[in-house]
């Protein structure tokens, strides 16, 4: 079956999410009073942490890394690797790590917002999350990336 044009979309939306969180999260964890970001210590206030450096080494994993492994996934097809983690043994796990996160984006960003101050890449990666589900569940897609 040839690839449907929206599993294209949804790579470059995973792509696109991992490229900023490898950014944000790295900034945060080199300076992590967050000021290389514009980002204020107060901020943390409501949160646990004292400073941005675990929350950056979170999003770099949580948001950068493993939605790469799911590009990985996506354009192999690979089964060989984290069958184990994949809930949906009827589909490759590379699509289901696309839906993984983009249901860990939209949580991520939820969090974000009820410990810290509200900024407009917020709602641009609540809405990368979302298209991240949407372009995920499209039938098509679905019907290529099923086993």
């Amino acid at each position: 079956m040839k690839r449907p044009f929206e599993t294209w979309i949804l790579i470059v939306l995973m792509a696109l999410l991992a490229f900023n969180a490898f950014y944000g999260g790295i900034s945060l964890m080199l300076v992590p009073d967050g000021s290389l970001l514009g980002i204020q210590p107060g901020w943390l206030d409501k949160s646990p942490f004292n400073s941005y450096f675990i929350p950056g080494f979170l999003l770099f994993l949580m948001n950068g890394i493993f939605p790469l492994l799911a590009v990985y996934g996506l354009i192999t097809k690979d089964q060989t690797w984290f069958g184990w983690l994949n809930i949906y043994k009827n589909r490759c796990w590379g699509w289901t790590f696309a839906v993984y996160s983009g249901i860990i984006t939209n949580i991520w960003i939820i969090v974000q917002q009820l410990m810290a101050e509200y900024f407009i890449l917020q709602t641009i990666i609540a809405a990368v999350g979302l298209l991240i589900l949407v372009a995920a569940l499209q039938p098509r897609v679905m019907q290529f990336y099923a086993l």
